[in-house]
C-alpha cells in the first residue's frame, strides 16, 4: 500500500487560512441579517428551507449538524413566529415537511438580500477595484476545489 505524500506547507497554511477565513466571513454574514427576534439557527433554517418545498425536522437536523430535539424546538420557534409551517409529505403520508409560509419566504428573502448587500457594500467600502479582481479570481479556485 502506498503512503499518501503529505501536502507541501503552502497547502497546508492555506488551508488553516480558508477554514479561518470562512468561518469569520459567514458568522459576519449570517449577523448582517439577523434580526433581534430569531436566532441564528432559526435564520439559519429559513435560509435553508428557500430552496425547495419542505424537508423533515430530522433532514433539518442533519443538515444542520444538531440533534433532532434541538431542531424541534427551532422548527417550534418559527412555527410560532407564523415562519413556517407542517405539511404532509406529499410522497409519505406518515411524515410531516417543514415549509416556509408565504411570511416566512418573505423574510428569508429579505435577510438574503440584507446578507448581499453587506458583504457587496464591504467589498465596495474596503477594497480597490484590484483587490476586488482579487477575490474573484481566488473565489474561481475555490470553486474549482469543489468539483470533483
Amino acid at each position: 500500500m502506498e503512503a499518501t505524500p503529505h501536502p507541501p506547507p503552502s497547502a497546508v497554511q492555506g488551508s488553516q487560512a480558508v477554514r479561518s477565513v470562512i468561518s469569520r466571513l459567514r458568522r459576519r454574514i449570517r449577523a448582517a441579517s439577523a434580526a433581534e427576534d430569531l436566532t441564528q439557527a432559526q435564520a439559519a433554517v429559513l435560509a435553508r428551507l428557500t430552496a425547495g418545498e419542505g424537508l423533515s425536522t430530522s433532514d433539518l437536523a442533519a443538515a444542520e449538524g444538531v440533534r433532532h430535539q434541538s431542531m424541534a424546538s427551532t422548527v417550534t420557534a418559527l412555527t410560532g413566529l407564523g415562519l413556517v409551517e407542517r405539511r404532509p409529505d406529499p410522497s409519505d403520508g406518515r411524515r410531516l415537511l417543514i415549509a416556509l409560509t408565504p411570511g416566512g419566504r418573505h423574510r428569508a428573502e429579505e435577510d438574503r438580500q440584507a446578507r448581499g448587500e453587506w458583504l457587496a457594500g464591504r467589498l465596495r467600502d474596503r477594497c480597490t477595484e484590484e483587490e476586488r479582481q482579487t477575490v474573484l479570481a481566488a473565489m474561481a479556485v475555490l470553486e474549482r476545489l469543489t468539483h470533483d
